[in-house]
């Protein structure tokens, strides 16, 4: 069997079968020869036979290989790992480890859509990288980058959950494809033009899934949202970060149209995500003479990023410089490691790899 290593200029060792076992030989380059190789050089079918099954282990050995990198292949080549090394200078040793494809694929990014308190966050990676990274990834990354989306589409076509937020993200997506592959042109993405406008097909057919994605009702028969009382109502409803959600909840009843009206709701809503400078900057009237909250908030989001809060995060540590998901343990040498850490959102991930 071949011997396949990390490094192309490996001496390429090879085991044959003989009359004594299996003896280990080295190719002629490779400066000699291993093992008692007498009984390999007799002119006999068997050993021919031999050699016939090493050399077609070869070329299916070369082939597997081929397959891990080629479009089609589902399998990660890459490994996967709890906590990397960021590292500010380029070395010898650790060159190229520094880099934003590197992390990208070096860190578990595909169990982390599993897990929900991380699933909000890997998405907004993965936007941000479409608008603007998508370029400065490699080419294992890119592929990565777009099984990792596919397990996202699946996850939320199984849970029907977080629809609009996919729907968003494949959107920028198609949209940054467009720009590259049609302005651009091919030079700036890594392979064939015709696989990227494969995988632009392949983004469409996801859209198609999503719009088509029709909600079931629950079997549960017991007490609903409604059934509460309207503290409570108003009380769950100002957990919701997002005012399109409060909209889409107040299209389900009329008294939840009447609730999701509420000026309170819309002032804590736009105070939660906005300085009081940048509110002032957008005061809007109603009708009545007075501050028009939701008709603020959503003037506001066009102009200014919303705050943006996730269950789970990515930190690095100051003392060692190692990125990892946050409860991760990772090899620290300061004396309160947990003092050490810096929660990093997406965009801050991002900015750490720009030197």
């Amino acid at each position: 069997m071949p011997f396949l290593g990390q490094d192309w200029r490996s001496p390429g060792q090879s085991w044959v079968k003989t009359a004594d076992g299996w003896t280990r030989f080295l190719d002629e380059k490779s400066g000699g020869f291993v093992g008692d190789l007498s009984s390999f050089c007799k002119k006999d079918d068997h050993n021919k036979e031999n050699l016939f099954n090493s050399r077609n282990y070869d070329v299916a050995a070369k082939k597997r290989k081929k397959d891990l990198l080629n479009n089609k292949a589902k399998t990660q080549y890459f490994h996967q790992e709890k906590w990397i090394y960021v590292h500010k200078g380029s070395t010898k040793e650790r060159h190229g480890y520094c880099t934003l494809g590197e992390a990208f694929n070096r860190l578990d990014f595909s169990s982390a859509i599993l897990d929900s308190r991380r699933f909000n966050y890997v998405v907004r990676l993965l936007e941000l990288i479409a608008k603007s990274q998508l370029t400065s990834l490699s080419g294992i990354a890119q592929k990565n980058y777009m099984n990792i989306l596919e397990k996202v589409v699946q996850k939320v076509l199984e849970d029907q959950q977080n629809i609009r937020l996919i729907r968003e993200l494949l959107q920028t997506l198609y949209t940054s494809l467009c720009t590259l592959v049609q302005r651009v042109g091919k030079s700036v993405l890594v392979g064939n033009i015709n696989m990227w406008v494969h995988r632009m097909e392949s983004i469409l057919h996801w859209q198609q899934q999503l719009n088509n994605i029709q909600i079931t009702r629950p079997a549960f028969k017991g007490t609903t949202f409604t059934d509460l009382p309207l503290c409570l109502q108003l009380n769950i409803m100002q957990r919701l970060s997002d005012g399109r959600d409060l909209v889409s909840l107040g299209q389900v009843a009329p008294d939840l149209q009447v609730l999701s009206e509420d000026r309170l709701l819309w002032k804590k809503l736009c105070q939660y995500h906005f300085t009081d400078r940048q509110i002032r900057k957008r005061l809007i009237l109603s009708d009545k003479g007075q501050l028009d909250w939701k008709k603020m908030y959503f003037k506001l989001i066009r102009c200014y990023p919303r705050k943006e809060q996730y269950g789970d995060t990515l930190q690095l540590c100051r003392h060692c410089h190692i990125l990892s998901w946050k409860g991760t343990d990772h090899p620290c040498t300061a004396n309160n490691p947990e003092t050490c850490s810096t929660s990093l959102s997406p965009q801050e991930f991002i900015n750490l790899f720009r030197f």
